[in-house]
């Protein structure tokens, strides 16, 4: 089962300059995350959402997959080590059958960002 990562593409970090940047922070870590996804070739999708209502915390990014703990991160610069670092750590998610990955194994770049974490919806009808 794939997991997926959700980019909020709105985001901006504090001093944004819309004249300066020409796109959000948000679009420009979406941009990264997507090729860096591509590029390691894992079974990862991404997807771009327009506000995840975590502002304070900009750029703002969720994991997630059907089954499985879910996990929002924020306060990273839209940067390549950053991108890097978060689709390595939805493969280790993706691996894993609960969706818990040991902090030994988190990639340097993702630690430190988390903000929350989601049990998975119970399927029972």
């Amino acid at each position: 089962m794939s997991t997926t990562i959700t980019i909020c593409d709105t985001c901006k970090i504090e001093g944004w300059d819309a004249e300066a940047a020409g796109v959000t922070d948000g679009e420009a870590l979406a941009t990264l995350i997507e090729a860096e996804a591509v590029e390691a070739g894992y079974d990862v999708k991404t997807r771009r959402f327009s506000c995840l209502m975590g502002c304070t915390r900009a750029c703002n990014i969720t994991i997630q997959a059907e089954g499985k703990l879910n996990y929002t991160l924020g306060e990273f610069t839209p940067d390549a080590e950053a991108a890097k670092g978060i689709v390595e750590y939805a493969m280790l998610h993706s691996n894993s059958a609960t969706g818990q990955v040991p902090y030994r194994e988190w990639p340097q770049a993702i630690k430190g960002h988390f903000t929350t974490r989601h049990p998975p919806l119970d399927n029972a009808e």
